[in-house]
């Protein structure tokens, strides 16, 4: 059984994630959702320890990525297909449990899935080059699609739910906030963030961090990232499953610090962000998520009758 190791990988990796799994989805789905995170953040780990390793970003190293993320699209696509590979390693044993224990009538696992390994193969292919606008939006639109699948699927499994693209927007804000605290360990690591056609139009390149172009498309992206972080919180107050809701409200909160942190800069990237890390700013967020969730469910008092009907 792989319900262990995946509890472990997922603790060590994130321990909000980890702590929104055991307490917030349905009992039934607890391991499964730890497999489903800890299964990928796993293949994300193998991909970036090769460039940790000194082998670089070059043509052979991406070679060696590429086979080890086919292997793993083949393995997903078998199982999904109802074959029973035998997986590789442990890890790998996740992902074939996860998929055999899958609900066969919801293809929300399915397209977290699907969409995951999209942006594992992007990360693959997009290591050392510069990438345009459009690849970018694509890139986030696969990771958006993914998180709230999985959120859909895990908490409130079968439960109704808005069905409209404003359930993205949350996670394609924090994604686009995400990118931005991770901008210089990504460029180190040859992930360039800024696309093609906004380092063309100034004459710059990816790694001009502190020059006033940088800092205005930073700006431009946090703007961004605040309307859609907006639209999330909207969206998750309409959502029928409270434990949906707190976990939704959590996420965003997550982010919004780095919005503050940014602005008080001047929108120039710091190296680190250890503000995430101060009990202030954790208790200042969890101070948000459970006020907002409060408004939320005075605004909508069947929300908690509602939540019953689903899977606990």
């Amino acid at each position: 059984m792989s319900r262990t190791l995946a509890s472990a990988i997922t603790r060590s990796a994130s321990k909000q994630t980890y702590y929104t799994i055991r307490l917030l989805v349905d009992r039934p789905l607890v391991d499964d959702a730890y497999r489903a995170y800890a299964y990928f953040r796993w293949v994300d780990d193998v991909l970036d320890a090769e460039a940790a390793s000194g082998s670089g970003w070059g043509e052979p190293d991406r070679s060696e990525r590429q086979s080890f993320l086919d292997r793993q699209k083949s393995l997903m696509d078998q199982c999904i297909g109802g074959a029973a590979p035998r997986p590789g390693c442990a890890q790998e044993a996740m992902l074939v449990e996860l998929i055999q224990n899958a609900d066969p009538g919801d293809a929300g696992l399915d397209a977290y899935l699907r969409h995951m390994m999209a942006v594992m193969d992007f990360d693959v292919r997009r290591r050392g080059r510069l990438i345009t606008q459009a690849e970018l939006n694509d890139y986030t639109r696969d990771l958006a699609i993914a998180v709230s699948a999985a959120m859909h699927y895990f908490i409130g499994h079968g439960a109704a739910t808005p069905d409209d693209d404003t359930r993205y927007l949350a996670v394609s804000g924090a994604h686009i906030l995400h990118m931005l605290r991770d901008t210089y360990a990504d460029v180190e690591a040859g992930y360039f963030n800024v696309p093609r056609e906004v380092l063309d139009s100034y004459s710059i390149g990816p790694g001009a961090i502190h020059c006033d172009a940088y800092r205005r498309w930073v700006a431009d992206r946090v703007q961004l990232a605040r309307t859609y972080l907006e639209a999330g919180r909207a969206y998750f107050a309409r959502v029928q499953n409270w434990r949906h809701q707190l976990a939704g409200l959590a996420y965003v909160a997550r982010f919004e610090w780095l919005i503050e942190a940014l602005e008080r800069d001047g929108f120039t990237v710091r190296p680190h962000y250890d503000d995430a890390l101060t009990v202030r700013t954790e208790l200042r967020m969890a101070w948000l998520t459970m006020s907002r969730l409060a408004s939320a469910q005075l605004a909508t008092p069947s929300l908690l009758p509602v939540a019953r009907r689903g899977r606990e």
